[in-house]
């Protein structure tokens, strides 16, 4: 973030975060504040080291914290806003198509664990599959790596099914609430259901090669929300270990982190994401070279949900994949993908 960015993010929170000064003491600047804020979230400082740093009391900044942190979301709010009308979703499916050559997809949708301190008297609500304390970040990504819907909160106790089945997203799907172009789908690995809407690859035994390419054409357009979230996490190493704060603060440090993630990614590309940042394809010698961020020491604080056995989907959901699997072995082939499965 350059001095205009963080000056142009000053100017928006500081009506949201500015305290008047009183008889006893001066109020903290706004801009102390988001310096600390962005301190901790790009780095993952503890507190303590924070508050040598700044010279500003621990305790003080584990108050404002929050706050600053939801006023950055409201202030970048609308980088982060679920498309409304059906020509924003088109101008996504375009993008599918030409960069990913997967027609009618609307994102790319996955979900991670980030792990936090276990609440005081909450039991084994929050307990995960890792034998840790997490909450649920639901993310869908649009073609350009941004996050175009979220949804955090959900206790890491509740199968990543069922994280689905109760997030907002899947209700306004099916009750259409998006203004959804026909045909639209979003795509998603094995730990999601699948649906007319939701595609996922076949179960990775005993696949034909018609079947295998399809993996492939899916995996390709997937891979966009792998490179978001990993990103994210190197670029925001608040992550790099687990959150030791309560879960109420905890939503609001996803929420600022996505909002500033896509805020940079739009505002700032080649100094937030230069080149060798993503995945690459190399579709002339039929292999990618991985991004920068997966090079990096894996973090701790945020861990992928789980894959679900197999589920019995509907007739229709079945029948479209057939389709999509006969279209990418037809006419919507591609000269690269024979090689790309051997």
């Amino acid at each position: 973030m350059d001095n205009y960015l963080f000056q142009y993010l000053l100017d928006k929170v500081k009506p949201l975060i500015q305290k008047e000064d009183t008889f006893f003491r001066k109020a903290l600047p706004a801009r102390t504040k988001l310096e600390i804020v962005l301190r901790f979230l790009a780095t993952g400082n503890s507190f303590t080291s924070l508050q040598y740093l700044f010279r500003v009391p621990k305790n003080t900044i584990s108050t404002f914290l929050p706050d600053v942190c939801d006023a950055i979301y409201t202030a970048l709010k609308e980088f982060i806003e679920v498309p409304r009308k059906e020509e924003e979703w088109k101008k996504i499916q375009n993008g599918f198509n030409l960069r990913w050559n997967f027609p009618n997809c609307v994102g790319a949708l996955d979900g991670k664990h980030v792990v936090v301190k276990k609440p005081p008297g909450t039991g084994t609500e929050y307990f995960n599959y890792k034998n840790s304390c997490s909450i649920v970040l639901m993310a869908s990504v649009d073609h350009d790596y941004c996050f175009r819907y979220v949804d955090i909160g959900a206790k890491g106790r509740q199968s990543d099914g069922g994280i689905f089945a109760d997030c907002s997203l899947k209700y306004a799907i099916e009750n259409n609430k998006l203004n959804l172009p026909k045909d639209a789908v979003f795509v998603a690995d094995e730990a999601f259901p699948m649906k007319p809407y939701l595609m996922k690859p076949y179960a990775r035994r005993n696949l034909t090669k018609e079947q295998k390419i399809f993996n492939y054409r899916l995996s390709r357009a997937r891979r966009i929300v792998e490179n978001a979230f990993g990103i994210l996490t190197s670029r925001s190493r608040v992550y790099e270990k687990p959150i030791s704060l309560i879960p109420e603060k905890v939503d609001s440090i996803v929420n600022a982190t996505c909002a500033l993630h896509n805020w940079l990614r739009i505002k700032s590309p080649n100094t937030y994401t230069p080149s060798g940042t993503f995945d690459y394809e190399d579709l002339d010698n039929c292999n990618w070279s991985p991004g920068s961020w997966r090079n990096e020491v894996q973090p701790t604080g945020i861990i992928n949900m789980t894959s679900h056995p197999p589920r019995y989907p509907s007739t229709s959901a079945t029948t479209l994949r057939e389709k999509y699997t006969q279209y990418f072995n037809n006419e919507g082939a591609v000269p690269w993908q024979d090689n790309m499965i051997f």
